[in-house]
């Protein structure tokens, strides 16, 4: 079987799969003529966007899903209101919030304030805008992937999360891409990236 990488932009409202649940939903196979037999790596929520791995190769699924390997997913994640300092520190800490009905805590995370936005295109649809609430911009890497987490541990701490794009898993990121851009990898080079010998 010849092993396949790509990396796609998945765009909002798209789901992180190729069957749709009902007629009206968009999936992977609205955004690139993928071969049958490869799948993402993982998920981004529907209203989520950004980097998503699609593979045929088991063996890096394995590598990157795995809590034990630790791989860092950095997402840049637009919030209601400015973060207070002690927020951004619980962040870091490790932050609290119920997950299948059980209290969980995120292992410590790296979070940092944007004194800019990043340079996306607008969303479609726009995000809600409030005249009397600002929002702020968080880069936010993780070492896990709990169902929602970033939206989870950011309304933990009292700031909602208005959008939500990841950006890198370990050293490979969107680059170049422009939403729902699709780039195909080699095995050595995905390999390298991701920090697999």
């Amino acid at each position: 079987m010849e092993q396949k990488y790509y990396l796609l932009y998945k765009p909002f409202d798209v789901l992180s799969q190729f069957t749709k649940e009902i007629p009206e939903h968009r999936t992977l196979k609205d955004c690139y003529d993928f071969p049958p037999d490869v799948y993402p790596v993982g998920r981004l929520d529907r209203d989520s966007e950004g980097l998503l791995i699609l593979t045929n190769d088991n063996h890096l699924k394995h590598r990157v899903l795995d809590p034990s390997f630790k791989h860092q997913r950095t997402y840049l994640v637009q919030v209601e209101n400015v973060p207070t300092p002690e927020a951004m520190q619980q962040l870091r800490d490790g932050v609290s919030f119920r997950i299948k009905k059980k209290n969980y805590t995120s292992r410590p995370a790296k979070a940092t304030l944007l004194s800019e936005p990043p340079l996306f295109p607008a969303r479609v649809p726009p995000i809600r805008e409030r005249k009397n609430i600002p929002t702020a911009w968080i880069e936010l890497s993780l070492t896990e992937g709990k169902n929602r987490q970033v939206r989870r541990m950011c309304a933990a701490v009292g700031f909602p999360v208005l959008r939500l794009v990841r950006t890198k898993i370990e050293a490979l990121s969107l680059g170049n891409l422009e939403i729902g851009g699709v780039l195909e990898l080699d095995k050595g080079s995905i390999y390298k990236k991701i920090g697999i010998k």
